[in-house]
């Protein structure tokens, strides 16, 4: 090869050296890395990096109305050293405060003692923003729900599941667009240590992780984390739950039920059964046959179950009992239906939701037990019969009922209703252990409701 060539190609390579080694030294530019990392999801995720929120805070909203006294749904609420901020250049659209959230004190303190302050939830405009949370946020993605009260109520399956869970699930839907929104992963109890809002039965836990397997529930301990930070957490979506700012709807002195208001908000009418059919699919697995057609089908007899407090308090006249029992399985003899009468407390947790959710007509005096019916399925047979003692009455189980797509029958004795009467009333002996009922009309009952 002439002197000449040699040399060019030398300095060829020398220049590809050059070019290949400064690519080592200045790696691609800012945007293209950017461009990389939308791969990346924690990178995505972090956004504390925002700066222009100091003069721009995201709008504190409630997204398509779904507020309910004591349970209201918010996109981009603030917390900052314990106190909740809502943020709005338009304040006057939020409903008052008090309808949202309580001082988390006891519940039988009085009325003025409970009204929230300052310190426990505040509207701010943006500009008052500036010197109260700063310009640098910790963002918390996904729901949060925060059930901003003390435990009392929670430990009880009929308070956390049948107003707690459904309340909240009522209004939570109320904010969908169009699919039904997934259950969330982070619930955050601020006012609970421990495990104390566990129920002595063991059915609310184990529940919550049949619905969402996932979730965290955090308790006292993590909110003071948040508080130790020092730092304002933005919560992109979270449910602010209070059982006293519940009860202060109006028609509350009538019913006095924490979900009251919830019945004025109208989601889909089968709101509860995405909830339920994947509780149901995740406890019971491959055994999971749930349906609303399976339940109406003839080829299957509806289920009829009893549940019997025989031996506890609220129970019926052992005479009673007997003659309940003989009559309904006069009904199993002539085929019109499957009978069970189960003796709860022997059961496991999955063989107890396992029978509700076959269950076409629940029986049963006024009790926890009658909680079981958010596992039924809702047909136009699906019936929970409650026994009072007579005159009796009180709205938890009819309440379920009209929210999860059940007839709600109240028996007296040989009479019954099925409209709720004007306010609830519980006599002497309504906790007794002598309610009378007359078994053949708790049978004409039910044989109305198998004819539909």
């Amino acid at each position: 090869m002439p002197r000449t060539r040699k040399s060019v190609t030398a300095i060829l390579v020398f220049f590809v050296a050059c070019f290949v080694f400064l690519g080592f030294l200045y790696p691609a530019s800012d945007s293209s890395l950017s461009a990389n990392l939308q791969h990346s999801t924690d990178v995505v995720a972090f956004r504390s990096d925002d700066r222009n929120f100091s003069t721009n805070y995201k709008s504190t909203s409630i997204p398509r109305g779904a507020h309910a006294y004591g349970f209201t749904i918010f996109d981009n609420l603030y917390l900052r050293n314990g106190t909740l901020f809502v943020v709005s250049s338009d304040l006057s659209k939020f409903p008052p405060r008090e309808t949202i959230l309580s001082a988390p004190l006891e519940l039988d303190l009085p009325p003025d003692v409970l009204m929230p302050k300052d310190e426990h939830m505040r509207f701010i405009d943006p500009d008052e923003g500036k010197d109260l949370l700063g310009s640098d946020f910790i963002y918390i993605e996904d729901t949060t729900v925060i059930v901003y009260e003390n435990p009392t109520f929670m430990r009880h399956y009929y308070h956390w599941w049948g107003e707690v869970i459904l309340g909240f699930w009522r209004v939570y839907q109320c904010a969908r667009v169009s699919t039904p929104l997934p259950f969330p992963k982070r619930f955050l109890l601020p006012f609970v240590d421990g495990g104390k809002w566990r129920d002595d039965p063991g059915i609310n836990g184990p529940l919550m992780r049949a619905v969402q397997p996932a979730i965290s529930i955090e308790t006292s301990d993590q909110w003071k984390d948040f508080n130790d930070l020092d730092r304002t957490i933005v919560f992109s979506r979270v449910a602010i739950i209070n059982r006293p700012a519940a009860h202060r709807y109006p028609l509350s002195h009538k019913y006095n039920k924490m979900i009251t208001s919830t019945l004025e908000l109208h989601p889909d009418n089968a709101f509860w059964e995405p909830l339920q059919t994947t509780l149901l699919q995740n406890l019971l697995g491959l055994e999971f046959s749930f349906s609303s057609s399976r339940a109406l089908s003839n080829d299957i007899k509806p289920v009829v179950t009893y549940i019997s407090r025989q031996g506890g308090r609220r129970s019926l006249a052992d005479q009673d009992h007997e003659e309940l029992v003989h009559t309904l399985s006069e009904l199993q003899k002539e085929g019109l239906c499957q009978l069970e009468i189960p003796k709860m407390q022997e059961l496991s947790l999955k063989e107890q939701i396992e029978l509700a959710s076959k269950t076409t007509i629940m029986i049963g005096v006024h009790g926890n037990g009658l909680t079981h019916q958010l596992w039924m399925p809702s047909t136009p047979r699906s019936t929970v019969i409650e026994i009072f003692v007579p005159e009796g009455y009180l709205f938890d189980y009819e309440f379920l009922s009209r929210n999860v797509g059940h007839r709600h029958y109240a028996v007296w004795n040989d009479t019954y209703i099925t409209t709720a009467p004007e306010k609830q009333n519980a006599p002497p002996n309504f906790q007794g252990k002598n309610i009378p009922v007359h078994g053949p009309t708790v049978a004409e009952i039910i044989r109305h409701r198998l004819a539909v």
